[in-house]
């Protein structure tokens, strides 16, 4: 997640409060409200929604404002407060830092940072904290709570004066502000192995082990997973106790791996096989078939200890079942993940819309916010700068498609979380298709290294630039319609051409892309030629430039009247049907629309309703008639 907090000003009078922050954070970037923060790196206009926006893709927020704005801004979003980020409010004078939100996300220690910066005041309000010195609902890294559900319970009656019984070691508990008895009600425990926990019982898991696991291709992820758990019940080592599963690189994309991951919860953390076979001192079951299929001598075993560190001990050696084997390995302190092999590697294919930040996806945002290196052409990265402060930016020009992607593959495959971003959808005439491709390709015939196909991805949707042109000029998408590159750099000329007449014979709605370019001057005038001999010179032609931004121009034209001079690689084309219409509003602003057919539906007789039967069911034909009706407005209904 993007760290780098998002300062909100709302006018002049928190200007200088909130410059000092960004000078003091570098990463930290104002966004100022447009017409009274003029020298923000970022403007917006609508205050309530641009709020709910940054909060919605994981972006602390801290406002120079009244608090009460960013409440009820974010009041009706509001939901996990495990997972929100922080939200601070900053008086215009800096003076007073109340975190709002996100006090186990690190809001409490960026309002102390931002106060002793200000020379203010950090209001820390969350009880735990001020009164108890800990948050029992939020134990430090490396501890996981066993029953989340009972800490508020618990902290409440401790909050009022409870004793507490603490059992087993934890530094962190026993620094904390407790008021101790041996006999309490009250007990909180830190323990490695399984504990029944409960209301007035906090359990509290150290994790220290890593589980190691190896598994044919296609295993039963069921398999793998009672296979471990059976092995932890077996050792009395509690699930929480766990810090990861660990495996082989070769099975970084196996489907029961993953799952076992999810199903503990805890992250995967793979290997190559020369880590694995540094290990080989250590194992207790080597195998040279193992080393013969893989390179190493032990795949569970060897992972287990890898990700447990030198001082790492074997506690579960290796066991298996037909598919699949689990080791287990005991680290003398808790293991940090983020330091031990790599992660499996993502990839998020954003398509970031035509380039309105109001037309940007909540996932796609928040996809930005997660990755940890951006990959895309430069005009794409500066439009969503004010979401990617503080990555890694690998820009690339235009024409650079394949290793543009590529490099985003690979890169992903080295453990990265890493977002390719394309302009509208990148499943349309951009980069998501590409990805496909080269996973698909084998290597020696230009396809990415084996890391490289292993990495998830996701896609994420964007707003196409035909659905953004529709919408700007009325509905001409309203029926049927199809969308036509007209570059062909990668497609022969006499395939677009049979496209052309193809869709020009159907009557379909055509929206052009790639229309024309500083060599390509000839694609555009052909298409139109063709276009001619199917449907009038009148049909209406929209013509938008730069959609979703600042310069955006819509024009109505004809197709008689389109020129290539008016069309360039900004501009997305649509082309009407024999049945879209241009209308002329009163205030001179014309709206385009292509009909449906409901006006035949207005006009068509209604059906003769059937006379009630009590005994006897209708005939089948009317039943046929009057279903085939009835589903008919239904499908209409739902596709409208």
């Amino acid at each position: 997640m993007d760290a780098s907090p998002i300062l909100l000003v709302l006018n002049q009078a928190g200007l200088a409060a909130a410059e000092v922050i960004a000078r003091r954070f570098s990463t930290a970037r104002i966004h100022g409200l447009a017409g009274r923060v003029p020298t923000a790196d970022t403007q917006f206009n609508e205050t309530i929604d641009h709020i709910r926006l940054l909060f919605q893709a994981g972006h602390p927020i801290v406002g120079f404002c009244a608090s009460g704005i960013l409440i009820r801004a974010l009041a009706p979003v509001l939901s996990d407060k495990t997972s929100e980020p922080p939200v601070i409010a900053v008086s215009e004078d800096g003076k007073s830092v109340v975190p709002l939100l996100g006090g186990h996300r690190g809001a409490n220690e960026l309002a102390k940072l931002l106060a002793s910066a200000l020379g203010g005041h950090a209001a820390i309000t969350t009880a735990g904290d001020t009164k108890l010195g800990v948050a029992l609902d939020a134990p430090p890294r490396g501890w996981r709570l066993a029953n989340p559900e009972d800490a508020k319970p618990v902290m409440a009656e401790l909050l009022s004066g409870a004793p507490v019984r603490l059992e087993g070691r934890a530094d962190w508990l026993k620094e904390a502000k407790l008021q101790q008895a041996d006999d309490a009600a009250i007990t909180l425990s830190a323990t490695e192995h399984p504990e029944e926990a409960g209301p007035t019982r906090l359990v509290y898991h150290p994790q220290r082990y890593a589980v190691g696991v190896g598994c044919a291709r296609g295993c039963d992820a069921a398999e793998l997973i009672e296979l471990v758990e059976t092995e932890l019940e077996g050792a009395n080592i509690a699930k929480g106790a766990v810090a990861c599963i660990a495996t082989i690189d070769l099975k970084a994309d196996e489907a029961a791996v993953n799952a076992l991951a999810a199903h503990l919860d805890v992250p995967l953390r793979v290997f190559s096989a020369e880590d694995l076979q540094r290990e080989t001192p250590r194992l207790k079951n080597p195998s040279p078939v193992v080393f013969k299929e893989v390179g190493c001598y032990g795949v569970s075993e060897g992972a287990a200890l890898a990700a447990s560190g030198a001082f790492g001990t074997l506690k579960v050696e290796k066991q298996k079942t037909d598919n699949a084997t689990c080791a287990i390995a005991r680290s003398p302190k808790w293991i940090d993940t983020d330091t031990v092999g790599r992660a499996r590697g993502h990839l998020s294919v954003i398509g970031i819309g035509p380039g309105k930040d109001d037309w940007r996806t909540p996932e796609a945002t928040k996809l930005l916010a997660e990755a940890t290196d951006v990959v895309g052409y430069s005009l794409y990265l500066d439009i969503v700068d004010q979401h990617i402060t503080g990555k890694t930016h690998h820009n690339f020009p235009l024409g650079a498609e394949e290793d543009r992607v590529r490099f985003a593959l690979e890169e992903a495959g080295k453990g990265k979380n890493v977002a390719l971003i394309s302009s509208g959808d990148a499943g349309i005439y951009a980069m998501g298709s590409l990805v496909y491709e080269l996973l698909h390709r084998n290597e020696e015939y230009g396809g990415v290294s084996d890391a490289a196909k292993r990495v998830s991805v996701t896609n994420a949707p964007g707003i196409s630039a035909l659905q953004a042109c529709s919408a700007r000029i009325g509905a001409p998408l309203g029926h049927d319609f199809c969308a036509i590159s007209l570059s062909d750099l990668l497609t022969p000329w006499e395939v677009i051409e049979r496209r052309l007449r193809a869709a020009a014979e159907g009557d379909f709605v055509i929206a052009f892309y790639n229309p024309v370019s500083k060599r390509r001057r000839t694609q555009l005038a052909a298409a139109k030629e063709i276009l001619l001999e199917h449907r009038s010179a009148a049909t209406p032609v929209i013509l938008g430039v730069n959609l979703g931004r600042p310069e955006e121009t819509i024009r109505v034209t004809s197709l008689h009247a389109l020129s290539v001079d008016d069309v360039d690689m900004l501009t997305t084309v649509l082309v009407g049907s024999t049945n879209t219409r241009t209308v002329m509003r009163g205030d001179g602003k014309p709206f385009v629309y292509t009909p449906r057919g409901y006006a035949k539906r207005i006009d068509a007789p209604k059906p003769v309703e059937a006379a009630p039967v009590a005994t006897e069911a209708a005939p089948s034909s009317l039943t046929e008639d009057v279903t085939t009706d009835i589903s008919d407005i239904l499908e209409t209904d739902d596709k409208s």
